[in-house]
Formats: structure tokens, sequence, C-alpha cells
């Protein structure tokens, strides 16, 4: 099976539309369109009775000391943590593509509505849930996609990597939450086939190349 996108390259920068945020020279981030890119697939494995999608970044810090505060850096050494950005789920059998735009299109305070999702589909909750949780201006439950926000402050150039897996079920059920990481173990014993697709993405002025 093969995963390409026509919003980005494979290894490639994604560009700032489909970010959560980008660079302000003034206060370091601003809000971005936050669209989901195109994607497409094919050699789909024959038994194939739907698809599930997971988008994750491993690189984020596992202390939030240092991040996104003055004066300082999040190290490249630090070890890293999985973040979720988009968990997609009853992906019909016969599509071969997710339009740009088609599943978000600008940041919602406090979240997209879910877990029903565009096209009878299911979306999970993502990590900005988590993240947000003690703002009171965005927390909520964030549901389907939403785009790259590394530290501005990190000297580690982030990857996000998009997974599409074959699946041998038309529905599977996860547990409570539906997050990156039950969906992961509902998934298992279930995967014919998997592609995936990885973007990097920084918000570090240091790290974006000229």
């Amino acid at each position: 099976m093969k995963l390409t996108s026509q919003s980005f390259s494979d290894h490639a920068a994604i560009p700032g539309e489909f970010a959560f945020a980008v660079i302000d020279p003034a206060t370091h981030v601003a809000l971005s369109n936050n669209r989901n890119p195109h994607l497409a697939w094919s050699d789909v494995p024959a038994g194939t009775q739907s698809f599930a999608l997971i988008c994750h970044d491993p690189d984020v810090p596992s202390s939030g000391e240092d991040v996104n505060q003055e004066g300082r850096e999040v190290p490249a050494s630090l070890p890293r943590v999985d973040f979720f950005h988009w968990l997609l789920l009853d992906i019909p059998a016969a599509a071969r593509e997710i339009a740009a735009g088609s599943h978000s299109d600008g940041v919602l305070a406090r979240g997209k509505a879910g877990p029903a999702a565009p096209d009878g589909l299911r979306h999970g909750i993502n990590d900005y849930t988590s993240w947000f949780a003690g703002d009171e201006h965005m927390a909520g439950d964030y549901h389907g996609y939403d785009g790259p926000c590394p530290p501005w402050n990190d000297t580690l150039l982030h990857r996000y990597v998009f997974t599409l897996y074959a699946l041998d079920l038309p529905r599977i059920a996860v547990n409570a939450p539906f997050n990156g990481v039950n969906l992961r173990d509902a998934l298992a014993g279930h995967v014919l086939a998997q592609a995936s697709l990885t973007g990097t993405y920084t918000l570090n002025p240091h790290l974006q190349k000229n």
C-alpha cells in the first residue's frame, strides 16, 4: 500500500496552511488555517473492509519545563513522546483519498465536536485535549484534525507521521476515551497493510530553511 499527498512530499516541510500555528516575528506564533492535508492511497490489499488513519508527532518534549519559555531552549537531546493530531475511523473500503480541508478548516476554540465526522466517519480526540486542559479559553475535547504547533523554542525539527491502516473489519470498537493509545490497541490483529507519509514542521525561526 502507498500513501501520498498533494499538500506536501514525504519527509518535506508541511506548509503553514495545514498547521495549527505559524511563526509570528512579534509574538513567536500566530494561529493558522489549520486545514487537514490532502491524502491519497493505492495498492490496497484484497479483503480490506475499511481504513483507519492516525497522525502523530513522535518528537514532543517529555518535559514541559522549558517549553515556550523566554530565554530558554528545549534541547534536542530531551527524551520525546508521542502526540496524536488526528484519529479517523470507518473510512470506506472504496475510498482512495481525503480532500484537503474536508475535515478541518480553521482553529476552533474548545475543539471540534465528535466522534461523528463528515461522511459518516468517526474521529477520536487528539492530544490538544490534554494540552489545553488548564486553559479557560481553550479547554475542551478536540476531535478530528488539529495540525502542527511544536514549541517555538524547540531545537529539534518535529516529524508528523500520517499512517493509513487497511483493516479486515468495517467498524472497530475503541475503548473510551477514544484517544490514540486506545485506537492503536483496538487496531491490533486487524491490520492487513499499512503505509506512512511523514512531513516536518517547526516554529523555531532558526530551524527554518531559507
